[in-house]
């Protein structure tokens, strides 16, 4: 991508474009997480109530340290969580007291996940910011397993990052940090 495509991807995510992206398992779909009208405007997209909260996805940890409460995540857990990633792994952490509603839903805890994908790391990087990431899917269809299936979808209204999905067959497993219990597999 050249600079001026970057700069020109960086702008449009800042003022709340959705991104369809490749992910581990299938297309994904995001925004901005501070951009409350794009977070709105990604769960009218899906059909998705808010209160079920959001996944963000980052290349680094550090890049969601602004939305996970770090020092309330349990020290017994904190070797399983962290040596996970990057990977196809989700967990549920203690949610910053900054952690916008429009991204928890009515959950205490935050849902993240630390990628290996590098069309998604590279993306996180040129933003400077974790995604939103949820499958680029409306509510109650299969998720997108390329973009032309994106496409079908969501015709012109995001943005299209070229890649291929990774080599996972379902999303990703989420589990929670202080019991462990897995919630989705």
């Amino acid at each position: 991508m050249s600079e001026q495509q970057n700069d020109t991807l960086k702008d449009a995510f800042e003022q709340g474009a959705l991104i369809v992206y490749p992910t581990e398992a299938v297309m994904g779909i995001g925004c901005d997480p501070d951009n409350e009208m794009a977070v709105h405007k990604l769960l009218q997209l899906k059909q998705r109530p808010i209160e079920k909260g959001m996944i963000l996805i980052a290349d680094s940890y550090s890049r969601l340290l602004p939305f996970v409460n770090d020092n309330a995540v349990p020290p017994h857990r904190r070797a399983e969580i962290f040596s996970s990633w990057p990977g196809h792994n989700t967990w549920l952490l203690p949610k910053s007291k900054t952690a916008p509603r429009w991204i928890t839903g009515e959950h205490e805890k935050i849902a993240v996940r630390v990628t290996d994908h590098p069309v998604v790391k590279a993306l996180c990087e040129r933003l400077g910011k974790p995604l939103v990431s949820t499958s680029a899917n409306p509510s109650g269809e299969p998720p997108a397993q390329d973009q032309q299936q994106a496409r079908a979808y969501f015709a012109d209204s995001v943005i299209y990052i070229d890649g291929e999905t990774g080599a996972k067959t379902r999303p990703s497993t989420i589990r929670d940090c202080e019991t462990g219990q897995i919630i989705r597999d």
